[in-house]
């Protein structure tokens, strides 16, 4: 029995000759250079990491060119475009006019954004329709999750900002469409299981019974959509703002997020602020290309600090101005 651990370490079991199929689903940064590693090595890659192609894209979708590998989006969303979309040979997408992703709204879509500023970290976990960890929760109720989709949806189709869409649809039945230049919109449906996608990323091309209950429409009754208020999610106006800037902006967003949305589940900002510190490292960070790995990583870490520095100002502002509040 061998054990490794560690970054080289997962990279090292991503690319290993035993493996065929590569689940990349650790969250956040930490997730790059195995899901990368895997590419190289030209497995089939199930990505469910949306950072890999967040923070290098151009860099990742040239690996997985380059080295064979066959690259199957686990994203509920970005499984449900892919469904939608015609055949991989990119003559056969000229008519695709959008891409629009459904997004739940998360906890707080109805919500007072006045009573925003005092939301718990329970609160903000507490997600209507999906069960996840603490950090996605949280960037699903900033919407800073779509955000992030929005940017992988850009590598993943090759579609521009202008062309990707993003709708609220409070029931999570429809995970996502693609819209043609004739107007036929095409759609994919089904209960708010993960157990879905990921069963189509394993036994694509084919399809298996994945133990998920068949979608009963009657029962699910009314399928609503709206547009998404950008002042409640200001998250999902920066990440459009990073994609649109290119270079290593989305590194940067993606950096400070993580950051700001840790500092806010450990007490130290409120859930308010985690859009603050994202704008301003955004506006303060690097701005660099994203040229090189090294390049990415470099202002990952770069905004990091940045956010770090500027949590710990902001908390220690916070706690100046209660010790000179009269009792």
């Amino acid at each position: 029995t061998e054990v490794l651990h560690g970054d080289a370490a997962l990279a090292e079991v991503a690319a290993d000759g035993e493996a065929d199929t590569v689940m990349a689903a650790i969250v956040g940064a930490a997730g790059l250079r195995p899901t990368l590693a895997a590419a190289q090595a030209g497995k089939r890659v199930l990505l469910a990491n949306k950072e890999a192609l967040v923070m290098s894209g151009a860099i990742f979708m040239d690996a997985v060119r380059e080295h064979g590998a066959t690259l199957l989006p686990i994203d509920s969303e970005h499984n449900a475009i892919f469904q939608c979309l015609p055949f991989d040979d990119p003559r056969y997408r000229a008519g695709v006019a959008r891409v629009v992703l459904t997004a739940s709204g998360g906890p707080f879509r109805t919500r007072d954004p006045a009573s925003l500023h005092d939301i718990s970290p329970d609160e903000a976990c507490a997600h209507p329709n999906w069960v996840m960890g603490r950090k996605i929760s949280v960037d699903s109720a900033t919407m800073m999750n779509k955000g992030l989709e929005v940017i992988e949806a850009h590598w993943l189709f090759g579609a521009p900002a202008e062309r990707i869409d993003v709708l609220i649809h409070p029931q999570s039945i429809v995970h996502s469409m693609v819209a043609y230049a004739d107007g036929s919109v095409l759609a994919q449906l089904g209960n708010p299981d993960m157990r879905t996608p990921i069963a189509y990323g394993l036994a694509y091309p084919e399809r298996i019974d994945a133990g998920v209950s068949p979608l009963d429409l009657v029962a699910a009754g009314t399928l609503a959509f709206e547009t998404p208020d950008l002042q409640r999610f200001p998250c999902l106006a920066l990440a459009f703002d990073a994609l649109r800037a290119g270079g290593v902006a989305p590194a940067v967003l993606n950096a400070a997020n993580e950051i700001a949305v840790d500092s806010f589940l450990h007490g130290e900002i409120r859930f308010t602020d985690i859009a603050n510190v994202v704008a301003r490292v955004l506006e303060q960070g690097p701005r660099h290309a994203a040229d090189s790995l090294d390049a990415v990583l470099q202002a990952d870490q770069q905004a990091r600090a940045l956010a770090r520095t500027l949590v710990q100002a902001g908390s220690q502002a916070s706690a100046s101005a209660g010790a000179a509040t009269p009792s």
